[in-house]
């Protein structure tokens, strides 16, 4: 998975000679082979690489604590998503829900690499909620929108439907 999201991180940070991939262990680490430096090892290490080989620095986050933010939820994606158990998808929905509650973006009001990261790594998780729940995460739901709708992110993966307005409500006329 992380491989096709490197190549789609490429394509969206216009990056037009594509790089060569490996991975390594048994999770599937990605390996970024560099022809004239080590390789590089990791989704969040090749991702900030691609970022600052874009000439696309405002991804990482802008002055020391936006980059502290960027680099936080970076890690949040590989440490708590990649590999979640399904018993913690709850616990992540709803930990995300709160921290979006007043925020348009991770990092606030700017659009960031921890966004197209996180977007991949809970798409799937996102795609196979109900309804419902949909409506239970509401600040995910419009995250995820928001995001699934910026220009060239989306490139390997199908669009999911979020719904915007209540269809119901939970009180009967």
């Amino acid at each position: 998975m992380a491989l096709r999201e490197l190549a789609s991180l490429e394509k969206y940070l216009g990056l037009k000679k594509p790089n060569k991939y490996s991975t390594q262990g048994d999770k599937k680490v990605p390996v970024l082979q560099n022809n004239n430096a080590p390789p590089l090892v990791g989704l969040v290490t090749i991702a900030c690489h691609l970022a600052k080989e874009a000439k696309r620095p405002e991804l990482l986050g802008d002055g020391a604590e936006g980059r502290a933010v960027v680099q936080q939820w970076l890690e949040y994606r590989v440490t708590k998503l990649d590999g979640h158990a399904k018993e913690d998808i709850r616990s992540i929905l709803k930990d995300l829900n709160l921290y979006l509650q007043d925020k348009v973006y991770l990092a606030g009001n700017q659009f960031t690499l921890a966004d197209v990261l996180m977007y991949y790594g809970i798409h799937t998780i996102v795609l196979d909620l109900a309804v419902q729940e949909k409506e239970q995460y509401v600040n995910v739901a419009r995250w995820f929108d928001h995001i699934q709708h910026h220009p060239g992110v989306r490139h390997h993966l199908p669009p999911v439907v979020v719904l915007r307005n209540r269809l119901y409500t939970s009180r009967h006329h």
